[in-house]
């Protein structure tokens, strides 16, 4: 049985914060950030949004059946864990998690990160 996004201890807001020909100000959105493990929906683009993840601290294991997820670092650093490698991305660095690929993402500290994935994907896993 899926849980929700509400039955994890993150704030995940998958509305779109932004509208077209609207500037995007993802800095002032972070630097305003006061939880430790928050996601937010910043546009749409096509079939695809764009969300800002600011993190620390570590999500739980899980996998997109029908999606591929791409990460984008802008500042600290990520850890990827897959299940036969861990993965390390720093500030400019980008990774695809290929779908029905099992992985987790943890942050040793602070760190700004750009997602861009299906609308429709669930971001806690299938």
């Amino acid at each position: 049985m899926l849980e929700s996004v509400n039955s994890y201890p993150y704030e995940t807001r998958l509305n779109i914060l932004y509208p077209h020909l609207t500037v995007i100000d993802e800095k002032a959105l972070s630097d305003a950030c006061e939880y430790k493990w928050f996601n937010q929906t910043l546009c749409k683009v096509n079939d695809s949004v764009v969300r800002v993840a600011i993190i620390e601290g570590e999500y739980h294991w899980h996998k997109h059946d029908n999606d591929d997820e791409f990460f984008y670092v802008l500042e600290g650093e990520l850890l990827i864990d897959l299940e036969d490698r861990t993965v390390s991305l720093a500030q400019r660095q980008g990774f695809v998690v290929p779908r029905g690929i099992l992985h987790r993402t943890r942050a040793p500290q602070r760190t700004v990160m750009l997602m861009i994935e299906n609308a429709g994907i669930i971001p806690t896993g299938d």
